[in-house]
């Protein structure tokens, strides 16, 4: 029986002997090929015909610090390219000359491109954030001046003060009452989306309130979010029949931004249906406001705008004042709790900064604009905290034409170039050998090439909840609890950021 078998598996060898050679030649090639890539690449390795999706998946738990480890490696910059059918193909790079040469010195053939406009098109449309050429410029110069505008910045502080005092503080008193810990990354991301579409939108959701509501579009608007990011983990020829059909994780995108948009658009229908109807919105101050009565009045002939790009107004800037300083403080808190000299200078500097003031409690002080822009140690410490965790880890460009970047790397037309912040804040060539805790620095950090339209605004905010929290309480992150970076567009905490806070005991201000 046995000699039977064999014979059989000889003959069936014998006979195949083309698909058997065919089947060796293939292996020897994929393992040639991937000798001679791990031989002459200094980056991650690509693998043949799948490219670096799978060196991506394997480290997809802790890819931002794999790809800061593989720049290092590279010396900070390296090739990469996607499946052999996508064709994707490019550099990732946390070298400052190239990123300053993106963004400001050949900005021009430096795009969002469409790679990113596609995939954030259902959600964004045509705003600002995801537009590029003559589109951005103009909408960032009408929004400029108005977010500049001393109007502006006084009714968002005022927006800030009133949320902090009315809302933030009463709940975090009743937290600390209960004993309990709790997530201070939700309660941060709900305190900036009640602060953006009050102060950009005149809204307020009540995402804040004491009893933390289920709020239908603050709950879409962050499941629109994620679904999009799908798409850049997922081939186009996967993700677009299932947004033709409907189906999968495509289909509750669309319900999700359609949620969105139809607040959004019944915001803007009502703001322009009441200025038409009084020839004024009453002094209201809040962006979009401001922008649908210049047009209204015909202050500028370039102002005539449809509901749509009102519309996507809204939503973006619900994208950018959300998620960035909500996170930005939750790892702030997270790194001060790590560094309690660093938390004793701050709570110094705020003693200094309120011995000026005649005494009063701790639940009776609101800070003013001139209090907040002498907290320079506060804002140096919030700089480094964004540096080592900035809000937006990564970036990506589309190039226009073939073009060589500052330190020698060539780059190809429709080449994309992923700039790595997160990477780019843990360069021992950039920052020399430091220890990675907010005490090790005192200064402000590296400013950006460009500056954000809604810097001010940012900082302001941060200031003032990060002041306010730390003046009354202790903030102490649960033992045991680990705090690691989520993959997504935004630098989430991907458990959340559990704590508990401790009341001071001691009056700073007496």
């Amino acid at each position: 029986m046995a000699t039977n078998v064999l014979l059989s598996a000889t003959q069936w060898i014998c006979a195949h002997s083309s698909l058997w050679d065919v089947f060796l030649a293939l292996l020897g090639l994929f393992v040639f090929r991937c000798i001679n890539e791990r031989l002459t690449n200094n980056g991650p390795m690509l693998w043949p015909v799948l490219g670096i999706i799978p060196t991506v998946f394997l480290h997809i738990n802790d890819t931002y610090n794999f790809v800061t480890g593989a720049l290092r490696k590279a010396g900070g910059t390296f090739h990469h390219k996607g499946m052999w059918m996508g064709g994707a193909y490019g550099v990732a790079t946390a070298d400052p000359s190239n990123i300053e040469y993106m963004l400001k010195t050949n900005f021009k053939n430096f795009p969002k491109g469409k790679y990113f406009r596609e995939r954030f098109q259902d959600l964004l449309g045509d705003g600002i954030f995801n537009a590029d050429d003559e589109l951005w410029r103009e909408q960032r110069q009408t929004v400029k001046a108005e977010m500049h505008s001393s109007r502006f910045i006084e009714h968002s502080l005022q927006t800030m003060q009133d949320l902090v005092h009315q809302k933030l503080l009463k709940l975090t008193e009743k937290l600390v009452k209960s004993g309990d810990s709790f997530d201070l990354q939700e309660v941060l991301l709900r305190f900036t989306f009640d602060n953006i579409c009050t102060a950009a939108f005149g809204i307020n959701p009540g995402c804040l309130a004491l009893d933390f509501p289920d709020v239908p579009f603050a709950r879409a608007f962050e499941k629109a979010t994620e679904l999009t990011l799908f798409r850049f983990l997922i081939p186009p020829f996967i993700w677009k029949p299932m947004k033709f059909f409907g189906i999968g994780y495509e289909k509750a995108l669309k319900e999700a931004v359609g949620i969105v948009h139809d607040f959004a658009e019944k915001i803007v229908k009502g703001r322009r249906d009441e200025v038409s109807k009084h020839g004024s919105l009453f002094n209201q101050s809040d962006l979009l406001s401001r922008l649908i009565e210049i047009e209204y009045k015909g202050q500028s002939k370039k102002l005539e705008f449809p509901d749509k790009y009102f519309r996507d107004l809204c939503v973006n800037f619900i994208l950018a004042g959300r998620d960035t300083t909500s996170v930005a403080l939750a790892w702030f808190f997270w790194l001060v709790h790590r560094n309690p000299e660093v938390q004793n200078r701050i709570l110094c500097e705020m003693n200094d900064i309120l011995s000026l003031r005649e005494t009063q409690s701790k639940n009776e002080i609101i800070f003013t604009m001139e209090e907040l822009n002498k907290m320079v140690y506060l804002q140096a410490a919030l700089s480094e905290s964004l540096r080592l965790y900035p809000s937006v880890p990564t970036e990506v460009k589309e190039v226009v034409e073939d073009d060589v970047l500052p330190d020698g790397s060539i780059v190809k037309k429709g080449a994309r170039v992923f700039y790595f912040i997160f990477s780019m804040g843990r360069m021992d060539s950039i920052w020399g050998k430091i220890a990675w805790n907010l005490s090790q620095r005192g200064g402000l950090g590296m400013e950006s090439p460009r500056l954000c339209l809604g810097k001010r605004f940012a900082y302001m905010q941060m200031k003032m909840v990060a002041a306010s929290i730390l003046l009354k309480y202790s903030v102490k992150v649960v033992e045991g609890h680990v705090a690691v970076p989520k993959m997504t567009t935004t630098l989430y905490m991907k458990n959340g950021l559990l704590v508990t806070l401790m009341p001071r005991l001691v009056n700073i201000a007496a």
